[in-house]
């Protein structure tokens, strides 16, 4: 099956599901089954609303995002795996700068430097 078509209320379409569901209609999808020569009306709807406050996440990164990691000076054998997969030193801010990618792949993830 595929969605090729999503309407949030009050678009074209929507009226009479609008006037049936009200405040509670999320949208209306049009869902097309190739197999069996058939298209489908969906609605999304609200069944429950409760009270709910947000904690604040870290945000998320992405493989090729460049990150700064922490290394000791004694730590040669991390830092020659480091420059292996393509870090970059630099002296200003006394940190490695490599992918987002890299970090994940030798599990150094704990001595990335936020900011």
């Amino acid at each position: 099956m595929e969605t090729r078509l999503t309407l949030r209320p009050g678009m074209p379409g929507t009226k009479r599901l609008v006037a049936r569901y009200g405040e509670r209609l999320v949208c209306v999808r049009y869902l097309y089954d190739e197999a069996r020569n058939r298209r489908l009306k969906t609605v999304e709807l609200v069944i429950e609303e409760a009270p709910w406050r947000g904690r604040a996440r870290r945000p998320r990164r992405n493989d090729h995002d460049l990150v700064g990691v922490r290394i000791a000076w004694n730590e040669s054998e991390l830092r020659s795996a480091v420059k292996r997969a393509g870090a970059i030193w630099r002296p200003r801010q006394k940190l490695w700068e490599m992918s987002w990618q890299a970090v994940r792949t030798l599990g150094i993830g704990h001595r990335v430097v936020a900011g």
